[in-house]
């Protein structure tokens, strides 16, 4: 167990958000996986969360300023919310973000409708706007209480580091980046003083977080094509996980053993699983292919191995998501054509159906593009019951720490994925269960403190050396 730390944990999104039933204001569940990742801090740590204002009473409640709420185990926090000025946010998350610094740090800038659209002018009306928020915000909880660690988490929050650092010299600073870095040659399609802008951005803070070695050093290579000389020693890789016992609580309780039921009552023989988000980088309709053609090459399957996709849809007002969204739906009804029953495609925000289904794969398919780590690939293995094989991206972060225990996937490669789902659906019962069994053994050995832990360690170590 860390010790307890006063934290100012930063991120666009907030654990929980607002909404407004019968009159009454209620809190729901924040969306991501990076929120349900970061949930447990307020558990062991005073936490300060500061994220943006997203919905109406989002909005409604910051304007009274920060709350008290309560985590879901009883733990108290303080959660001060961000109103942006509507048009800067959407500027920020709708061009900048999400189809642009997202698109680059995945390999999919070759996939946005318009490749050359004007950066500049959402990078400042927007990005820098949402940023100088963030970091007003960050300097008025420094100046309530100086001697909180910031965290800032993310690809919507690159500037804000050296925002704050220039108004608050000695703070303790650290930044975390969940997406992949890519190297110089990905950054050379954005314009030289906003891939500048990052870089400095992050290089502001007393540490810059990493999941993998492979991601930290792409950074230090693009920063020194910058021309920029970082301290290799402030840049550190650390891969996040999960709270195994929450997870394993989560896993047996009433609503995910229901869904359970159903899924056991109408499961095929063997069971594909996949989890993902509607999004171009998890390269679901690659997956859906791969599965067709393993039918196809191996008529004794079918009707015997099924697949079950679930996909939470994932920001459809912007074009490049709603096409892909389109895609996916229409490869799914191809394989569903051609092999009636055997795909099973469901769109929706429902975690208990998926951790259900974690609990009842055969394999599991993350054959994403490129991942800053995926969760998905810990977390299933931990409560599954079958004795299931990870068929796992080399792209995904999670591959640097699972390799030895995972059936690998080059994702470009749909003749390889419908291969490694042969290979993995062909692996013995022995070598099953000791592949899974090693990956629980990682994760809750690895677990979520261990990673807060050696975040702030890192913190410590750097803050306490810096100049003051």
């Amino acid at each position: 167990m860390t010790q307890r730390r006063r934290l100012i944990v930063v991120s666009n999104r907030g654990p929980i958000s607002y909404d407004r039933e019968d009159g009454q204001r209620v809190a729901r569940r924040g969306a991501g996986g990076l929120v349900t990742a970061l949930a447990p801090l307020v558990s062991h740590h005073d936490v300060t969360w500061i994220a943006s204002a997203i919905s109406d009473e989002d909005r409604a409640a910051a304007a009274a300023g920060p709350v008290e709420e309560t985590a879901p185990d009883g733990s108290r926090y303080r959660l001060r919310l961000v109103p942006h000025d509507a048009r800067a946010y959407a500027l920020s998350y709708n061009v900048v973000a999400n189809p642009t610094l997202w698109f680059v740090q995945h390999g999919l800038w070759e996939l946005k409708d318009e490749p050359h659209a004007d950066v500049l002018g959402p990078w400042e009306d927007g990005y820098v706007a949402v940023n100088r928020a963030f970091a007003a915000a960050v300097v008025e909880e420094l100046e309530r209480d100086p001697d909180s660690a910031v965290l800032f988490h993310d690809y919507h929050l690159y500037l804000a580091p050296a925002l704050v650092r220039d108004r608050c010299p000695g703070a303790a600073l650290a930044h975390f980046t969940h997406i992949p870095w890519v190297g110089p040659d990905s950054w050379s399609v954005l314009p030289e003083e906003v891939v500048r802008s990052i870089h400095e951005g992050l290089l502001a803070a007393d540490v810059t977080g990493f999941h993998t070695e492979r991601w930290r050093q792409a950074f230090l290579a693009s920063c020194r094509a910058l021309g920029l000389e970082p301290d290799e020693h402030r840049v550190t890789a650390h891969p996040i996980s999960i709270d195994p016992g929450e997870f394993i609580g989560l896993a047996e309780s009433e609503g995910v053993r229901l869904r359970e039921q159903e899924l056991v009552a109408r499961r095929p023989e063997r069971l594909i699983v996949r989890v993902d988000r509607t999004d171009p980088s998890k390269n679901v309709p690659r997956g859906f292919e791969a599965f067709r053609l393993l039918l196809e090459r191996r008529p004794d399957l079918r009707g015997r191995v099924g697949m079950l996709a679930l996909l939470d849809p994932s920001r459809l007002q912007i074009p490049e998501y709603g096409a892909e969204r389109r895609r996916i739906e229409e490869t799914a009804a191809a394989v569903e054509a051609d092999f009636p029953g055997a795909l099973t495609l469901r769109i929706a925000d429902d975690f208990y159906d998926s951790v259900a289904a974690y609990k009842q794969f055969d394999v599991l398919l993350v054959n994403a593009v490129m991942d800053g780590l995926n969760l998905v690939a810990k977390e299933a293995p931990l409560v599954n019951r079958r004795d299931g094989v990870v068929a796992l991206s080399v792209n995904a972060g999670a591959y640097e720490e699972l390799e030895d225990w995972v059936t690998p996937v080059e994702p470009l490669d749909v003749a390889g994925t419908a291969d490694a789902l042969e290979a993995a659906l062909a692996l013995d019962e022995g070598a099953r269960r000791e592949r899974r069994e090693a990956i629980e053994a990682q994760v809750r050995s690895n677990d979520l403190q261990r990673w807060v832990a050696a975040q702030l360690a890192d913190l410590d170590r750097a803050s306490s050396i810096r100049p003051r």
